[in-house]
C-alpha cells in the first residue's frame, strides 16, 4: 500500500497558511499548518512522511535557518521555499543549502500543486529506499523482497550488499521477470547514494528523438529537466538499455566520460532482450559496454532456484488469499513436483500470476494447480523440464514446504504441527533442523 504523504505549511501569516492549505487540500493532499518554524520542528523529525512548504521571511527563526535545521534533521526532506518578489538571490542560496525548489510571490497555484506532486513522489521514493536499506542491513530479514535460500539467491544478496557500496556503474542482466529493477532499487538503497534521486527510464518506451531529449535535453515542455540532470548525485536506471540507438549510445558514453572518477551519478543498465540468443554485448558498442559492465549482476532464472519455487508459491498464495478473503490452496506432492519441474519462462512474474489464479480457483472450488501449469505451459509453447532431478530432492522439497506451511498456520505451535502431520516430536525436531526451520520464526 502506498505511503500517505503529508504537506506541512509553515508561514506566520494566517491567511497565507490557510489559502495554501485549502488549495492543496482541494488538490488531494493531506495538509498540516504551523505558524512558526519552531512549532513545525516539534512535529517534523527524521523519516517524516511528507514535504515542507515554508515562507522565507518569518519572525523568530526565519526560513533559511529553518531550512538548515530541517536539513540537519533529514537531508532527504523536500522543502519548497516561498520567496518575496526580488528575493531570487536568497532563493538560490536556499537551493544551495538543500531546498527542493522555490516559488516567488505571487505564485501560480497550479505551479504549487505540480511542485507538491513532484516533491511527494520524491519523498516517497526516498523513504522506500531507506526502508529497503534497513531491511538489507538487517541480517535476520535480509532482502525480504528477494525471497529464497538457494545458493543463487544467497550469492545475489551478497552481490547487492558488496556492489551497492562500490562506486562503478552496474549492468544487470537476466531473463524477463527475474526482478532486475528490484535489484537496481536495492543497489541504490544500500549504497552511499541512498536517499538521493533514483530515476528509472525505459529506453524502449520512447522514439529515438524523444528519448534523446528525455535523457539529455533540451526539453520542449517547460519545467522539466533532462533525466541526467534529475538524477544528478543519485542513480539513473536505464531499463532496456539494448534499445539505445548508436547515436544515443555515443551521447551516453560522453556523459559517462565527462563525469570522471568517481562518478557523480551512477548508471545502472538493465538488459531485457534475450531473443534469438542476442546479448547486451551484441547490442552495445564495445567501449560503452565495458564502461557499463564494470560491475555486473546476472539474475538466476526461477527454474534454477530449486525449492525457492515452493517457498515463493507459498508466500504468494498466502498474500493473495488474505487479499481475496479465502483459504490458500493446499499443494499436493504431485503438484509440488510439477511446480519444481515447470520451465517458468516468465520467471517470478509468471509465478505471481499462477499463485493468484490458484487462489481464485480455490475460492470458487474449481480447477487445480496442475491444470493451471498445463495451461501456462501450452500458452507459452513450453514443456515441463526433463532434467531429471532425483526423487529424493522432490520429496525433501515437498516435505520442507509442508512443515513450513503447517508451522505458519499454527504460528509455531509444535504440538499442533505434530498432531496434524502425525509426527513424533523428535522426528519433527530432526526434520526442522535438517531444513533450517526455526520455531521462533513462526511465533
Amino acid at each position: 500500500m502506498a505511503r500517505m504523504m503529508k504537506i506541512a505549511i509553515v508561514d506566520d501569516e494566517q491567511d497565507m497558511r490557510q489559502s495554501i492549505s485549502q488549495w492543496l487540500a482541494l488538490s488531494g493532499f493531506d495538509t498540516e499548518t504551523y505558524p512558526s518554524a519552531e512549532e513545525a520542528l516539534k512535529a517534523i523529525g527524521p523519516d517524516w512522511p511528507g514535504v515542507v512548504v515554508s515562507d522565507i521571511k518569518m519572525p523568530g527563526m526565519d526560513g533559511m535557518a529553518f531550512l538548515k535545521r530541517l536539513m540537519s534533521v533529514d537531508s532527504g526532506l523536500p522543502v519548497i521555499m516561498i520567496t518575496g518578489h526580488g528575493d531570487v538571490p536568497m532563493a538560490v542560496e536556499a537551493m544551495r543549502v538543500g531546498a527542493y525548489d522555490f516559488l516567488e510571490k505571487p505564485f501560480n497555484p497550479d505551479r504549487m500543486t505540480e511542485l507538491a506532486k513532484r516533491a511527494t513522489q520524491a519523498r516517497r521514493m526516498t523513504l522506500d529506499n531507506r526502508a529497503l536499506r534497513r531491511e538489507l542491513a538487517d541480517g535476520s530479514t535480509l532482502m525480504k523482497k528477494l525471497i529464497g535460500n538457494s545458493p543463487a539467491m544467497e550469492r545475489l544478496r551478497e552481490d547487492i550488499l558488496d556492489l551497492g557500496q562500490a562506486d562503478g556503474h552496474v549492468l544487470i542482466d537476466g531473463e524477463t521477470g527475474t526482478g532486475k529493477t528490484l535489484v537496481a532499487h536495492a543497489l541504490h538503497a544500500v549504497g552511499p547514494r541512498a536517499g538521493k534521486k533514483f530515476v528509472v527510464v525505459s529506453c524502449a518506451a520512447y522514439a529515438e528523438d524523444m528519448l534523446g531529449k528525455r535523457l539529455f535535453g533540451p526539453m520542449d515542455e517547460g519545467g522539466q529537466i533532462p533525466l541526467v540532470e534529475e538524477a544528478r548525485g543519485g542513480t539513473l536506471v536505464l531499463e532496456d538499455v539494448e534499445a539505445l540507438s548508436h547515436p544515443l549510445q555515443s551521447r551516453l558514453l560522453t556523459f559517462i566520460n565527462d563525469q570522471g572518477t568517481p562518478a557523480e551519478t551512477r548508471i545502472i543498465a538493465i538488459c531485457n532482450d534475450h531473443e534469438q540468443g542476442r546479448t547486451v554485448e551484441d547490442a552495445l558498442r564495445p567501449d560503452l559496454y565495458y564502461r557499463l559492465a564494470a560491475l555486473k549482476i546476472m539474475l538466476p532464472p526461477l527454474r534454477s532456484r530449486g525449492e525457492d519455487i515452493l517457498v515463493l508459491f507459498t508466500r504468494l498464495s498466502e498474500q493473495f488469499s488474505e487479499e481475496y478473503g479465502c483459504d490458500a490452496p493446499q499443494v499436493t506432492a504431485q503438484e509440488a513436483a510439477q511446480l519444481l519441474q515447470a520451465p517458468w519462462p516468465g520467471n517470478v512474474r509468471q509465478l505471481i500470476n499462477v499463485a493468484e489464479r490458484a487462489v481464485l480457483q480455490n475460492r470458487r472450488g474449481t480447477g487445480s494447480i496442475a491444470s493451471l501449469l498445463m495451461s501456462e505451459n501450452e500458452d507459452a509453447g513450453q514443456t515441463m523440464t526433463t532434467e531429471g532431478k532425483p526423487l529424493k530432492e522432490y520429496v525433501e522439497s515437498f516435505e520442507k514446504m509442508l512443515i513450513d506451511n503447517t508451522m505458519r498456520r499454527h504460528r509455531g505451535s509444535i504440538t499442533a504441527v505434530m498432531e496434524e502431520l502425525c509426527l513424533p516430536r523428535r522426528t519433527l525436531n530432526e526434520k526442522m533442523a535438517k531444513y533450517g526451520l526455526q520455531r521462533q520464526d513462526y511465533l
